[in-house]
């Protein structure tokens, strides 16, 4: 993940902007596939050509919602981690924080994971996307805990692809009991969950 650096937008990049914010709390409520020109026109109060002007086609505008999804993770969940210590920390803090933002996701909706749903079984751009964004979350982890077994503060033979595939699970977990069960206390369980497989893999 590489941080993003911020120019002032011009008008025109200012309404695309705006359009994009909107597309995204669409696509998070609605799923990519409910995300159409038409409706994000009548929720921009513009017209379909004026909206279709600022993307090529709905392909490219459901993308360019990915990207912006994913800044947003990087800006609230990765940079702000990288201020910790390296090790575990830093690991820590990539957890707490993601749980942190699926716990808001809850009433409107995870991307990556209802993407994950919508376009499983469906090869073209927007899943690759998809897939390329998750990897790079994935490698982020994995990079994090290597560190965390480096500084030892995890035991050396750790196997990191398991520890984030752990991790993983939890967080689905999570979304799963929070939005379709509704259980009460699930949050509180993923960093229960969480503090049971580091401690599974400190160094004694």
């Amino acid at each position: 993940m590489t941080e993003v650096l911020h120019k002032p937008l011009r008008k025109g990049e200012q309404t695309r902007a705006s359009i994009l914010d909107v597309a995204l709390d669409l696509a998070s409520r609605e799923g990519l596939e409910g995300l159409t020109i038409g409706v994000l026109a009548e929720r921009m109060s513009m017209s379909k050509s004026g909206v279709f002007a600022h993307f090529g086609s709905r392909e490219d505008l459901q993308i360019d919602v990915l990207k912006l999804y994913h800044q947003q993770f990087e800006q609230e969940v990765f940079y702000p981690s990288l201020r910790e210590p390296r090790g575990l920390p830093r690991l820590q803090s990539l957890f707490s924080r993601w749980i942190a933002r699926v716990s808001l996701e809850i009433a409107s909706g995870c991307i990556y994971i209802s993407g994950a749903v919508e376009y499983d079984d469906r090869p073209g751009p927007i899943r690759e996307h998809l897939v390329t964004m998750v990897r790079t979350w994935q490698l982020a982890l994995q990079r994090a805990a290597q560190q965390a077994v480096d500084e030892h503060h995890l035991a050396p033979d750790t196997d990191t692809q398991q520890l984030v595939f752990e991790m993983y699970g939890l967080v689905l977990a999570l979304h799963h009991d929070a939005r379709f069960i509704r259980s009460p206390g699930c949050v509180d369980r993923a960093h229960v969950g969480f503090a049971r497989l580091i401690a599974s893999t400190r160094v004694p």
